[in-house]
């Protein structure tokens, strides 16, 4: 009796039951071939693939998402190559047509001079995790969106007006453009707060908030800055056309009406308008305490009114 045969044969059965008995494809392939020598049964249960029709590497290429099969195929052939043992994830096509996204864990098998024989791996469905993770980053974008969002109104809030107003400062210096700021404040409304409630209150700046972004262009951009105070940031528009911009608005708002309680209160508004062509020492600082101050001037001669930089 040929004990070491006989523990051989053990030997495999024990490894082939291990490799088949694993959630993830084991396989094997010849890397002077390029074909497969082994593949294991699950390929059906996760692909729906017959082990028989997986023969190749042209197969198991062929199989892969359009998106993801040039940089997947150069970069395991690169690696390959060196000797360097690597993973790559990427979707394959199930035999339904659907893809399942697949982590390929390869280790390189090579021979006493270094060179490259054999290629072994795992494919693990990695489908469950990638789906954790889009749904993890779509998560993180909304509240990345939500952190640029005024909670009551929906318009842009300071943290994004600041940084749009900075990006078209630095545009506007490199292309020596202009750019011009509408300051807005809702005149008396702390004591509509007080007569109508913060409820109504809310109501009239949603309104107010819709009817600035309403009147304004796609490129513009309209934030709410403190409790009934907006500004708007206009690239190259001239002083002329961001006091026009400000006059319509102005006469929009005072010719809404807002009911409460049976009641109906016309709201106006103050503004301060300003247009600069930045130069590179200049910071927007400077520039948008100027406009805030035409703001002011503008409550105190009477409200509802634009002021200019003249």
């Amino acid at each position: 009796m040929d004990l070491k045969r006989d523990d051989h044969h053990l030997n495999d059965a024990f490894y082939r039951t291990l490799l088949e008995s694993t959630k993830a494809i084991p396989w094997q392939m010849d890397w002077k071939t390029m074909s497969f020598s082994y593949i294991g049964p699950q390929i059906k249960t996760i692909l729906g693939w017959e082990p028989e029709s997986w023969l190749s590497a042209n197969d198991w290429a062929e199989r892969m998402h359009p998106e993801d099969r040039d940089w997947v195929v150069d970069f395991c052939i690169s690696q390959s190559k060196d000797g360097v043992d690597h993973e790559a994830d990427y979707r394959a096509l199930t035999k339904d047509g659907d893809y399942v996204w697949i982590r390929d864990v390869v280790h390189v098998i090579r021979d006493e001079h270094g060179e490259t024989v054999s290629l072994v791996g795992f494919m693990l469905d990695i489908s469950a995790r990638k789906k954790s993770e889009e749904e993890l980053l779509k998560l993180k974008q909304e509240l990345e969106a939500f952190s640029y969002q005024d909670s009551l109104t929906g318009i842009a809030n300071r943290r994004l007006y600041d940084t749009f107003l900075q990006r078209e400062w630095d545009l506007a210096i490199r292309n020596h453009t202009a750019i011009s700021v509408i300051m807005i404040d809702i005149d008396f409304f702390k004591q509509y707060n007080d007569q109508y409630g913060h409820h109504a209150g809310d109501l009239a700046l949603t309104a107010i908030a819709t009817t600035l972004k309403s009147s304004l262009r796609s490129v513009d951009i309209v934030a709410r800055i403190g409790g009934e105070e907006f500004v708007i940031v206009m690239p190259e528009l001239t002083l002329a056309d961001a006091v026009d911009v400000a006059e319509r608005i102005r006469r929009k708002i005072e010719s809404s009406v807002i009911e409460h309680n049976s009641e109906h209160t016309f709201l106006t508004a103050s503004f301060g308008v300003g247009t600069i062509f930045p130069k590179d020492a200049e910071q927007p600082e400077i520039f948008i305490e100027q406009v805030d101050q035409l703001l002011y001037a503008a409550k105190e001669c009477g409200r509802n009114q634009v002021k200019a930089i003249s």
